[in-house]
């Protein structure tokens, strides 16, 4: 009869326990808190600007170098006058075919450096050129601000997640004295 007494209570505070919680009573073996079901009101989403990490950007970018110019019109000067004052020796005797060669040169120095200046340009070509940008800038939902209902009362929270219609919340009840 006793075993039958005990196995009674003990099948009896089984189910009083599992009332306790059906009812939302916490299970820290207090009753003076309880998780309920409270109903949300509104939901407002907190945002933070946020700016991306910065990267870098590389363009290829077409550039043009100036030749040499020094080195280029001394050298057509030379080379024009050596070859004006070759062509300038066939021509004529004596002293006209020296007068001849002084003229050829002259002119063909004028000639070659004029040439030589024409050519002086620009190298081309393509220089890989890098920079920093900054990275685009967003909104992000960095939290929510609940506002809900129990038992008549308002009450706020901001929470890292959207509860949805309905919020669980402990109920802790503690004498004010």
């Amino acid at each position: 009869m006793k075993a039958v007494f005990w196995v009674t209570l003990l099948l009896l505070a089984g189910t009083q326990m599992a009332a306790a919680q059906e009812r939302g009573y916490a299970d820290d073996g207090t009753s003076n808190s309880k998780v309920v079901w409270a109903d949300v009101l509104r939901v407002d989403p907190v945002y933070d600007h946020v700016r991306a990490p910065a990267r870098e950007v590389c363009d290829d970018v077409p550039v043009a170098y100036p030749g040499d110019t020094g080195s280029n019109r001394a050298a057509g000067t030379v080379i024009g006058a050596i070859v004006g004052g070759v062509l300038g020796s066939t021509v004529g005797k004596g002293d006209g075919r020296r007068a001849a060669t002084v003229a050829g040169a002259v002119a063909g120095g004028a000639i070659g450096n004029n040439m030589a200046r024409g050519s002086d340009g620009y190298y081309e070509g393509v220089e890989r050129r890098c920079r920093m940008e900054a990275g685009p800038a967003e909104h992000r939902i960095v939290a929510y601000d609940v506002q809900y209902r129990y038992r008549g009362d308002v009450f706020m929270s901001r929470l890292g997640y959207d509860p949805g219609d309905r919020l669980r919340v402990r109920v802790s009840i503690e004498p004010a004295e």
